[in-house]
C-alpha cells in the first residue's frame, strides 16, 4: 500500500521504519495474526541504512545471545524464498556462504576467546589457523603485523611491528548478502502478503498516548493513524522517535546516530577472489572487507581507536566520502600488497544506529504499548529474519500481561533448539562489559 491511506482501516500495531528489520517485524508480526502498517519517510522499503549495509552473515560474538540469534538467522538465509514463503516479482536476495576469515595477532586469541566459547556453546563448526596454513591459504596475504591500527598521517603507519600474525580463526557457516535493500523488498512482499500495509514519504511527527499507553501516531500531513501498539524501528532516527514518545528517562541505553564509510575498490586477481573468498576480519590493520559483485572488494572500518566516533545529526551529516575512505583502502593494503588503490573514490556513507555497548535493545518501553527494535550499531542485519519472530514473540508476551522488566520473556531458536532470555536486550541492563566495543560487538 503506497497511496493516500485509508483512514478508515483499523490496524493493530504501527511500525516506524521499513529498512530489512522493520520489514521483519511487520512479517512476523502478521504471520501471528496482527494487522500492521509499516511507516516510512523514505521512497521504499530498505532505502536507508539497509541499503549500505555490507551484508555480512557471522556468528562472531562474544555473547551467547547474539551468536545464537545469528547462527538461528543463517539457517533462514539459506532458505530464503521457503522462509518468505511467497514470490517477489523482482527475485530473491542471495546469501553468498563462503565463509569468515579472522586474523590473528599475538594476544587476539585471549582476546576473542569469548566468541570462540560462544560459537562452541552454540554448534558453530570453525578451525584454528596456524600462520603456516594462513599462507598457504590465502597466499595473497602479507602475514606482517601492523597493529595497533593507525591513520596513515601517523610516521609509524604500514611500519610492521616484528610480531607476525600467528594464524587465524575459519569459520565455514558465514558469508555474505549482496542486496541488502533486497533482502528488505523480499520481507515487504511477504508482509503484504499476509495483509501488512506500507506507507512510504511518510514522516512521523508525534506519538499520542491516552493516560499511560500509546493510542497512535501524527505524520507530517497532519493524519492521525490510531494503533494500540507502536513499534519503534526507525535505525538512526530511533532516538528522535523515542523523544517523541516520552520514553527516554526511563532507558539506561541509550542509542545515537554515528557515520562510517565504506569503501569499494578493485579486487586483485589472486586467491583473494577464488575459492577463499570470503570475509575477512583484521583487527591488526583496523578492517574487515568481503567480496562484492563485479569483482570488487567492500572495506569497512573495524571501529578501532585511532578512528574518531562520528556522532551526528541523522537528518545532517556529511554524505560524501572523505578522509576515512583512504584510510581505510590504504590498511587493507597493507594486507594485500597487490590491492589497487584507485584515483576516484568509490563507495558509500551510511549511519549506525549505535548503542555504547553495540548489543542492540529489543524491548518494552515504559509506555505501554510502545515497544522498540533499536540500536543495532551496524551489526544486526544478518539477524533480521529472526528479529521478526523475536519482536512478535516480545509483544504477544507484554501485551498478554506478562511483566517483561521483573519476568524476562524467553525466545525459542527453533533449528538450534534453545532458548535465549531476551532480558540481555533490555533497554535497562546494564552495559555488557564482555562486548569489543566495536561491529564485531
Amino acid at each position: 500500500m503506497t497511496g493516500k491511506l485509508n483512514s478508515n482501516k483499523k490496524y493493530d500495531v504501527i511500525i516506524i521504519g521499513a529498512g530489512v528489520i522493520g520489514a521483519a517485524v511487520a512479517l512476523g508480526l502478521s504471520r501471528n495474526g496482527y494487522r500492521t502498517l509499516n511507516l516510512d519517510a523514505l521512497p521504499a522499503a530498505g532505502y536507508g541504512s539497509t541499503s549500505n549495509s555490507s551484508g555480512i552473515i557471522r556468528p562472531f560474538y562474544s555473547a551467547l545471545e547474539s551468536c545464537a540469534l545469528a547462527h538461528e538467522s543463517r539457517s533462514r538465509w539459506l532458505n530464503w524464498p521457503e522462509y518468505l514463503q511467497s514470490p517477489d516479482e523482482s527475485g530473491y536476495a542471495k546469501y553468498v556462504e563462503r565463509g569468515m576469515l579472522m586474523l590473528l595477532a599475538e594476544g587476539d586469541l585471549k582476546l576473542f576467546q569469548g566468541s570462540l566459547n560462544a560459537m562452541k556453546e552454540v554448534g558453530v563448526a570453525f578451525e584454528n589457523l596456524t600462520a603456516v596454513e594462513l599462507r598457504t591459504r590465502f597466499p595473497a596475504f602479507d602475514l606482517a603485523s601492523f597493529g595497533p591500527p593507525k591513520s596513515p598521517d601517523n610516521p609509524a603507519f604500514g611500519v610492521a611491528n616484528m610480531r607476525p600474525l600467528t594464524g587465524g580463526i575459519f569459520i565455514p557457516e558465514a558469508g555474505y548478502v549482496g542486496d541488502p535493500q533486497l533482502a528488505a523488498h523480499n520481507l515487504q512482499k511477504a508482509a503484504e502478503a499476509l495483509g501488512a500495509a506500507f506507507e512510504f514519504n511518510t514522516e512521523i511527527v508525534s506519538i499520542s498516548r491516552s493516560a499511560k499507553r500509546v493510542t497512535g501516531v501524527t505524520t507530517h500531513t497532519g493524519e492521525t493513524i490510531g494503533a494500540g501498539i507502536v513499534v519503534n524501528v526507525a535505525g538512526p532516527h530511533s532516538s528522535k522517535v523515542n523523544a517523541l514518545a516520552g520514553i527516554t528517562n526511563d532507558m539506561c541505553i541509550p542509542t545515537r546516530p554515528m557515520r562510517h564509510e565504506v569503501a569499494h575498490v578493485p579486487a586483485p586477481q589472486s586467491p583473494l577472489t577464488g575459492h577463499y573468498r570470503c570475509v575477512v576480519g583484521d583487527g591488526d590493520t583496523g578492517v574487515y572487507m568481503r567480496p562484492d559483485i563485479g569483482g570488487n572488494i567492500l572495506i569497512g572500518s573495524l571501529d578501532p581507536p585511532c578512528d574518531a566516533r562520528d556522532y551526528v545529526n541523522a537528518d545532517d551529516y556529511n554524505t560524501q566520502l572523505s578522509e576515512q575512505w583512504t584510510c581505510q583502502v590504504w590498511r587493507a593494503a597493507q594486507r594485500i600488497p597487490t590491492l589497487s588503490i584507485p584515483n576516484t573514490a568509490r563507495g558509500v556513507v551510511g549511519l549506525y544506529d549505535a548503542t555504547p555497548d553495540w548489543i542492540p535493545i529489543y524491548d518494552k518501553s515504559s509506555l505501554a504499548g510502545f515497544y522498540m527494535a533499536v540500536g543495532t550499531s551496524g551489526n544486526q542485519f544478518k539477524n533480521a529474519p529472526v528479529i521478526g519472530d523475536l519482536m512478535a514473540s516480545l509483544i504477544t508476551a507484554c501485551e498478554g500481561g506478562q511483566a517483561h522488566d521483573d519476568d524476562p520473556v524467553m525466545f525459542h531458536l527453533p533449528t538450534l533448539k534453545r532458548t535465549i532470555n531476551l532480558g540481555f536486550f533490555s533497554r535497562r541492563r546494564a552495559l555488557h562489559s564482555k562486548t569489543s566495543g566495536t561491529v564485531l560487538a
